[in-house]
């Protein structure tokens, strides 16, 4: 699991593409700046703990949402079906974006529920 401004990211091992909204994590939290982590400010009676997520650990979540994009190949714009047969450079920033694509396939995930977060938090 990794922590970012946006949310979580969950990796399974064999999938990458899981991520943790922030709306979705335990309630309270907020995103740490200086460790860059997010962390459940959690409630006792004797005040609050900062239970935070550190990358790495075991997580249970559960599946709301997921989304498929369709990343089929398209065929020559008109524009590249022109006369030039000569090769040409790759336009600037191709090779970001091609470092950038979207994943096909991703997963919704939720903690936002008792039992659910780090087992770490559940253990003791």
């Amino acid at each position: 699991m990794t922590s970012r401004c946006v949310g979580s990211t969950v990796s399974l091992g064999f999938f990458d593409d899981i991520i943790i909204p922030p709306e979705s994590l335990q309630q309270p939290a907020k995103f740490d700046e200086a460790e860059q982590v997010w962390m459940w400010e959690y409630e006792t009676d004797e005040g609050a703990h900062d239970l935070y997520m550190d990358q790495g650990e075991e997580i249970r979540f559960r599946v709301v949402d997921e989304v498929f994009i369709d990343t089929s190949p398209t065929g020559p714009s008109a524009e590249k079906e022109g006369l030039s047969t000569a090769p040409t450079a790759p336009p600037a920033g191709a090779e970001d974006s091609a470092q950038q694509k979207e994943a096909p396939y991703t997963l919704i995930g939720s903690v936002s529920e008792p039992g659910l977060g780090l087992l770490s938090w559940w253990n003791s």
